[in-house]
């Protein structure tokens, strides 16, 4: 049966309690870069020239525990990532994750900070493994300014949608449409 075909190991996404207290660790102990933030929501960090290789979201406030995805309500890992060569290896990977009866999560789509394609799918144990390619590169030097984009649909999935193959996550839906 077919595999997929990762690249290497890409960025990791964490839920965090307090994100400014968090993105001042990272940024002022660990000495990495903010690239971009989503509202107060989500900061986007880089080491290297990938636009986030360190990505932190915030736990929502009054969090009961695991709601809607894309959102935990504790501490910890949300998802890692595994960089593939492009659009036609994602598309791949959607037929290698269906024959191996793997349940995939969201995706095909096109964030907006990092402008990456992404499909997010389960491992055994369920946790979320991503597959992206075409993340905006930031090479030492350049006059990259990081942006604060709006927490709305554009910020997930500049796509809207149109090239998931699973049905997209209810809290976004919600989003979208004006819902609580």
């Amino acid at each position: 049966m077919e595999k997929l075909r990762p690249k290497k190991l890409g960025h990791l996404v964490l839920m965090v309690r307090d994100i400014h207290k968090s993105a001042r660790f990272y940024t002022e102990v660990v000495g990495l870069t903010v690239s971009d933030w989503i509202g107060d929501q989500m900061v986007f960090l880089r080491a290297g020239q990938d636009h986030h290789d360190l990505a932190l979201s915030q736990i929502p406030a009054g969090s009961p525990g695991m709601n809607d995805l894309p959102h935990y309500g504790r501490p910890g890992v949300e998802h890692f990532s595994y960089l593939v060569e492009d659009r036609a290896e994602i598309d791949r990977t959607v037929e290698v994750l269906k024959a191996h009866g793997v349940e995939i999560v969201r995706g095909i789509g096109k964030h907006g900070p990092g402008e990456n394609l992404f499909l997010v799918f389960k491992d055994p144990d369920g946790n979320n493994v991503e597959v992206y390619c075409e993340m905006t590169q930031i090479p030492p030097g350049s006059e990259y300014e990081a942006k604060v984009w709006e927490r709305n649909i554009d910020s997930f999935d500049q796509y809207r949608f149109k090239h998931f193959v699973v049905p997209p996550p209810q809290a976004v839906v919600d989003a979208k449409s004006g819902k609580s």
